[in-house]
């Protein structure tokens, strides 16, 4: 058994990394004094330590999938890639607190402390392979994340923030633990495998228990995912929280609560039964609002933050369609069009904070003649927002379009349909700020101490993907084609 135990910790590498990482940066911040602002060993090794995360999954890609810890653990290449796409997320969010005025100098550090935390809760959910596992990983994400929201605590906004996302939070994971002691009793296992070779072999009276039960359970990843009805606390959460604690809440915990979905998905569900119909039905319905409700109150935002927060509640949709084909096509298409949302959300918040601090608001009319004083910006913003909108040959355009394709293959043109009425309806929000750079007068001629040279060139870099996946998008895609799910 230890030996066993030992076995397994080698395929735990990236996650042990991460926790050394943590409890060193930790242990670094305590050497600082309280009125040492310019803590930069702290990013620098937290970057360092994420990169040296980042090589681990590499080299975990390909490798053998298993289960480890007695199967409460999976590793294989698809929780890998998504973990990957995570770890680029956080560094992100890391650079971006690290000259962002959004958040007070003497919490930086701790931003990037609690960012690592939740991050090792977004790859024990990616991974979780059974409910006890996947409930830790749940509230590991989201803890931390109370804190993070109101990291701004001399801020009205940032205190109810973290207020509404502790308040929707608890009942969330109520709500799902309720569900998750109802499998369990009529199940009577905590594994995933175990619940899948039990669920054809239920009789009705134990599947008319049950459907509520997973609509409860659904409730927990719904909240992370900010999926519709449990999207309420979105916009204010991320309008009301620093700009690089929403850049991180946009993609980590995003990504994760989608990768649980998946999997619970692929194992629950693999075989034809009336929960499967059930299952696949609310996810359709839930699908369908939460693009619709996402894009449509994104419309009348007059704060750039907010829009984007409506904007990401309605991507969460669309890989709640891609969800629903429930095979590797779908997989993939999910996969494809995650790695794709990370660098459009980067390019859009980055933008946006350095805005942000120099004005004091994130308005549209700030963006006013924005690109007459920094054009490369101006254009930069252009392209995320085209390729968001799904213009070809954006990234953003072949992300929708597999998804869509994978949904007529399995004759759900219904929600086809949604999703491609649903693109037409966000060209509306996602072009007005296009047109308020480009064609409308600008404000005043000051400088925006921001766009520095470096900062410049880290987001024309981090642009260049939104142009690369949509031309070389093939190789890509099989890259994430080959990143299938194990199921023991």
């Amino acid at each position: 058994m230890h030996l066993n135990y030992l076995a397994n910790i080698g395929r735990y590498i990236p996650e042990i990394l991460l926790t050394i990482l943590m409890v060193g940066l930790i242990l670094l911040e305590t050497t600082y004094k309280e009125d040492e602002k310019n803590r930069r060993y702290i990013f620098i090794t937290a970057i360092i330590g994420l990169v040296a995360t980042f090589a681990a999954l590499l080299a975990n890609m390909g490798g053998k999938a298993e289960a480890i810890f007695s199967n409460a653990i999976v590793i294989d290449d698809f929780s890998t890639l998504l973990k990957m796409v995570m770890v680029l997320g956080t560094i992100g969010a890391v650079y971006l607190s690290r000259f962002s005025r959004d958040v007070y100098e003497s919490l930086k550090t701790e931003f990037v402390i609690m960012a690592i935390g939740i991050l090792i809760g977004g790859f024990l959910l990616a991974s979780a392979n059974n409910m006890l596992t996947f409930y830790l990983g749940i509230e590991t994400l989201s803890i931390l994340s109370y804190v993070m929201a109101s990291l701004k605590k001399n801020d009205e906004r940032s205190s109810e923030a973290g207020l509404k996302y502790a308040l929707y939070g608890g009942i969330s994971a109520g709500l799902m633990l309720f569900g998750m002691s109802h499998i369990f009793g009529v199940i009577g296992t905590i594994q995933f495998t175990g619940i899948a070779k039990m669920v054809p072999t239920l009789s009705p009276v134990q599947i008319a228990i049950l459907m509520p039960s997973f609509l409860l359970f659904f409730a927990g990843i719904g909240y992370k995912i900010a999926s519709v009805p449990f999207h309420m606390w979105s916009p204010d959460v991320y309008e009301g929280s620093p700009t690089p604690v929403t850049t991180f809440f946009a993609i980590v915990p995003k990504l994760a609560g989608i990768a649980g979905l998946v999997r619970i998905t692929a194992i629950f569900f693999a075989v034809d039964s009336p929960l499967k119909i059930g299952w696949v039905g609310l996810m359709i319905v839930i699908s369908a609002l939460t693009m619709t409700v996402g894009n449509v109150t994104a419309i009348g935002q007059k704060s750039v933050k907010r829009m984007l927060a409506y904007s990401s509640i309605s991507h969460a949709g669309i890989m709640l369609a891609g969800l629903i084909v429930m095979n590797n096509v779908g997989i993939r298409a999910v996969v494809f069009y995650a790695i794709t949302y990370v660098f459009m959300t980067l390019v859009a918040f980055y933008i946006v904070s350095i805005v942000q601090d120099k004005y004091g608001n994130d308005n549209f009319d700030r963006f006013s003649g924005l690109i007459y004083r920094y054009p490369f910006m101006a254009v930069m913003m252009t392209v995320v927002m085209f390729s968001l909108t799904g213009l070809p040959p954006l990234a953003g355009f072949v992300a929708k379009y597999n998804i869509i394709q994978s949904l007529i293959n399995t004759r759900n043109y219904s929600l086809a349909v949604v999703l491609g009425l649903n693109s037409v309806v966000s060209a509306y929000y996602y072009l007005k700020i296009v047109r308020i750079m480009v064609l409308k007068p600008q404000e005043n001629n000051e400088t925006i101490e921001g766009f520095g040279f470096l900062n410049q060139m880290v987001i024309v870099v981090m642009t260049i993907p939104v142009f690369t996946l949509g031309i070389f998008w093939e190789t890509v895609m099989s890259w994430a084609g080959n990143a299938k799910l194990f199921i023991q």
